[in-house]
């Protein structure tokens, strides 16, 4: 993470206030499983299966299987797409969102809307990747805050100094999306979706100007060059 540029990290923080807010919807409407944390439904399904609830089981683990094909479906859309890679991923998760919230509103979502916002929440993961691998996860934060730990330790021993606070900012980013969810969802129902389908557009917008920005930058150092001479 520490390779991203400031703006780079502040789409993350973001994208990850979008995932906790649409992570809290899901969790309230499902009556307590998840559409982005997937180790709390393997801990759900599992439990489910050992308590002979087998609803519960294929709810749980519907929704893994619906996470995980956003994450493929998403990095194979990053290997197809020459340019613009990011701005693939962005639209893909904001059209899989827009997608469920639809279908809802149509009252033919029924299960299928939850599936649809767990495949753009796994989908919304690769939207950072570097080598092929994710490079800010933007669902899950255990690793951060693992992460996040670990360089407070290196602060206090001498190493960098202000690494983890980009860590922090991720984890607060989530944890207020997710208050601002589930007090949304109590006000809308899932129609409450639309202001996190809102707040990737904006996300979409904010990643073009990244892309044009050393361009812009550019054209301005010239300009100025010309104007000295």
């Amino acid at each position: 993470m520490q390779s991203h540029h400031r703006s780079e990290m502040i789409l993350a923080v973001v994208l990850a206030s979008a995932a906790g807010f649409v992570d809290a919807v899901g969790f309230i409407h499902l009556g307590g499983y998840f559409v982005s944390f997937m180790s709390g439904n393997s801990t759900r399904g599992g439990t489910a299966l050992a308590e002979g609830n087998w609803t519960g089981f294929a709810i749980a683990f519907g929704l893994v299987a619906a996470f995980l094909t956003g994450v493929v479906s998403a990095a194979i859309l990053r290997r197809f797409v020459r340019s613009r890679k990011r701005m693939a991923v962005l639209l893909y998760v904001t059209a899989a969102l827009t997608s469920a919230v639809v279908l809802f509103d149509l009252g033919i979502g029924g299960w299928l809307a939850p599936a649809i916002m767990a495949l753009a929440m796994g989908a919304e993961n690769v939207i950072f990747e570097r080598d092929g691998e994710v490079s800010i996860g933007l669902t899950y934060m255990t690793g951060t805050l693992v992460k996040m730990g670990q360089h407070i330790a290196n602060a206090l021993t001498g190493g960098q100094k202000t690494l983890w606070v980009r860590y922090l900012a991720l984890w607060i980013a989530l944890t207020s999306g997710s208050i601002i969810g589930g007090f949304s969802y109590f006000a809308f129902d899932l129609n409450a979706l639309w202001i996190a389908v809102g707040v990737l557009v904006l996300s979409v917008f904010f990643n073009s100007w990244l892309r044009t920005r050393p361009a812009r930058r550019a054209a301005i150092r010239v300009a100025l060059e010309d104007t000295s001479r």
